[in-house]
C-alpha cells in the first residue's frame, strides 16, 4: 500500500464567540466569591501553550462554604420542590446548553486541546442530552422504582476528570438534581472553564442559590470536599489511585459512593469481522480522542488469520491522520491535555521500546508549540508487558493475536481493570457468547466509543463500581426507603 499526502489548508474554529474572563472565583450559593486565600492557578492552552486564564484555588474554607450553601438550598428551597419543577430547571439548562453550544465546543478544545470536531460533534450534544433525559425523570422516580419509596440523598460532593470535563459534569450534576439532591462539584485543574461556564448557564437558567456549586482547585480542594462530614454522596471519576484513596476516606462513614476509575479495555478483531469497519473502529477507540478516554481500546486483540491484514491497514489509515492545532476542522489528534500527561505518554513510550515491542509511529508534523504525541502502534507485545497491562491514557495500541475464543477471554480478561472491551464479529452468537464472558462493564460489538444518556456506564475490578447513565444513574442519588 502505498499512503496519500494530503496537503489541507487550515480551517480554524473562530475563538471570537468565546469570551474568556481574565481570572474566575469560585462558584457559591449563586454567586462568584474570591477564595479567602486569595490564590490561583494558571489555566494553559495545551494546543501552543498560552495563557488562558487565572482560577481560583479553593482552600478547606471555602469548601465549607460551599457545603453549607449546597446544604440550605437542599433543605430550604431544592427539596421542596415537585419534581416536575425540578424538571423544568434541568430542561431549562438544557437549552440553553444548546443554544451556548458552540461556544461551550470552542471553550472545551482551548482549555482541553482535544480537536474541535470531538467537542462540537460528541461532546457537548451528549452533555445536553444527559441533561434533556433526566429532565423527563424528575417528576417520575416513584414509577422508575414501582413498589418502592424513594428519596433525595441530600447533599453530593462530585469530582470530574479533565478528559471529558463537561460530559462528565452532565453525567454527574443532571442525575443528581433530577433526585432532588444539591451539589458541590470539583473539576479538574487543567480544565475548569467549562464548568465555569456552567455556572453562569446556572445563573442564567435562574437555579435557586446554592443547588450547584463550583470550586476550583487542585486535589487538596477535592481531598477537602471528600473529607467533609456533611456530604452524603460522593461521585469521582478519575485515576484508579485517587479512587482507591477517596475510598479508604469514606470508610466508617454513611457516606454514598460511586467511582468510575482507569482502563485498560480490550478490542478484539475475529476474522469473520467486516475489517475495514473494525479498522476504522479500532482508529475511533483510541486515536481521535488522543487515548484521553478511560474506555479508549487501548488493547488491540486480532485473530492469528487476519492479523498481517489488519495491522498494515492500520499502519496505511494512521498515514492519513492529522495532527495539529485542535480548532483546526481537519484535525484528528489535537494536544494532550498537560505537559505531565505527555511527559507520562512519552515514558510509557520508551519502555514499550525498551521491552522488546515493535513501534510504528506513522511520519507526522507536530506543531513547534504545545502538547502533542503522533498515534503509535505496538506489536509483539507480550501479554506481561508494561504497556499492556497499564493504563497509559494517549495515543498509543499495543497490539496482540490470538487463535480460539478461549485464549483471547484469558487474555482480555488478564488485567486488573474491567471497564468497557469491544468485538468485532458477522456472528451475532460470537457476540453474545463474548460480552457474557468478558470481564468489562460495557462490551461494544461492532462498533466502539458510542455513548446515551440512557445506557448505564461504568466498570468492575480496578476500574470502580457504580453506574451513571440511565436508571442506574437515578438510583446512585437516591435512598430506598422500604
Amino acid at each position: 500500500m502505498s499512503s496519500t499526502n494530503w496537503n489541507l489548508e487550515p480551517s480554524l474554529e473562530s475563538t471570537a464567540v468565546v469570551q474568556i474572563k481574565a481570572q474566575y472565583e469560585l462558584f457559591i450559593n449563586g454567586q462568584w466569591q474570591a477564595p479567602l486565600s486569595k490564590t490561583y492557578f494558571d489555566s494553559v492552552n495545551p494546543a501552543d501553550e498560552s495563557h488562558l486564564a487565572k482560577i481560583a484555588w479553593a482552600q478547606a474554607q471555602d469548601i465549607d462554604l460551599a457545603v453549607q450553601a449546597a446544604r440550605s438550598a437542599y433543605e430550604n428551597v431544592w427539596s421542596k420542590l415537585s419534581g416536575a419543577e425540578r424538571g423544568k430547571y434541568l430542561f431549562r439548562i438544557a437549552r440553553l446548553m444548546q443554544e451556548k453550544s458552540r461556544e461551550l465546543a470552542v471553550l472545551e478544545t482551548l482549555d482541553g486541546g482535544k480537536p474541535i470536531k470531538e467537542s462540537r460533534d460528541v461532546d457537548v450534544p451528549l452533555a445536553c442530552n444527559h441533561f434533556f433525559y433526566y429532565a423527563g425523570w424528575a417528576d417520575k422516580l416513584q414509577e422508575a422504582f414501582a413498589g418502592r419509596e424513594v428519596a433525595a440523598l441530600g447533599l453530593a460532593a462530585q469530582i470530574t476528570p479533565w478528559n471529558f470535563p463537561l460530559l462528565m459534569l452532565a453525567w454527574k450534576i443532571a442525575p443528581a438534581l433530577a433526585c432532588g439532591n444539591t451539589v458541590v462539584l470539583k473539576p479538574a485543574e487543567t480544565t475548569s472553564l467549562t464548568a465555569l461556564k456552567f455556572a453562569e448557564i446556572c445563573q442564567e437558567a435562574g437555579l435557586p442559590a446554592g443547588v450547584v456549586n463550583i470550586v476550583t482547585g487542585y486535589g487538596d480542594s477535592g481531598a477537602a470536599l471528600v473529607a467533609h462530614p456533611d456530604v452524603n454522596k460522593i461521585a469521582f471519576t478519575g485515576s484508579t489511585a485517587v479512587g482507591k484513596q477517596i475510598q479508604k476516606a469514606c470508610i466508617g462513614t454513611d457516606k454514598k459512593l460511586t467511582l468510575e476509575l482507569g482502563g485498560k479495555s480490550a478490542n478484539i478483531i475475529l476474522e469473520d469481522a467486516p475489517i475495514d469497519q473494525a479498522v476504522e473502529g479500532v482508529i475511533n477507540a483510541i486515536f481521535f480522542n488522543q487515548g484521553h478516554v478511560c474506555c479508549a481500546g487501548s488493547r488491540l486483540y486480532v485473530q492469528e488469520s487476519i492479523a498481517t491484514r489488519v495491522i498494515e491497514k492500520l499502519k496505511f489509515r494512521l498515514q492519513s491522520i492529522y495532527v495539529g492545532n485542535p480548532l483546526d476542522k481537519n484535525t484528528d489528534i489535537g494536544a494532550i491535555n498537560s505537559k505531565k500527561q505527555l511527559e507520562t505518554i512519552e515514558r510509557y513510550i520508551s519502555l514499550g521500546v525498551e521491552e522488546g515491542a515493535e513501534m510504528y509511529q506513522p511520519s507526522c508534523h507536530l506543531p513547534a508549540k504545545g502538547y502533542y504525541c503522533p498515534p503509535t502502534l505496538f506489536t509483539d507485545v507480550a501479554q506481561s508487558a508494561r504497556i499492556a497491562q497499564e493504563e497509559i491514557f494517549g495515543p498509543v495500541l499495543t497490539i496482540q493475536t490470538f487463535r480460539t475464543i478461549d485464549e483471547v477471554l484469558q487474555k482480555a480478561n488478564n488485567s486488573p481493570y474491567g471497564l468497557a472491551a469491544g468485538v468485532w464479529t458477522d456472528k451475532g452468537a460470537r457476540i453474545f457468547g463474548l460480552s457474557s464472558q468478558l470481564q468489562a462493564g460495557v462490551v461494544w460489538a461492532n462498533t466502539y466509543n458510542k455513548f446515551d444518556p440512557a445506557s448505564p456506564f461504568g466498570g468492575y475490578k480496578e476500574s470502580g463500581f457504580g453506574r451513571e447513565g440511565g436508571l442506574h444513574g437515578l438510583s446512585a442519588y437516591l435512598k430506598f426507603i422500604n
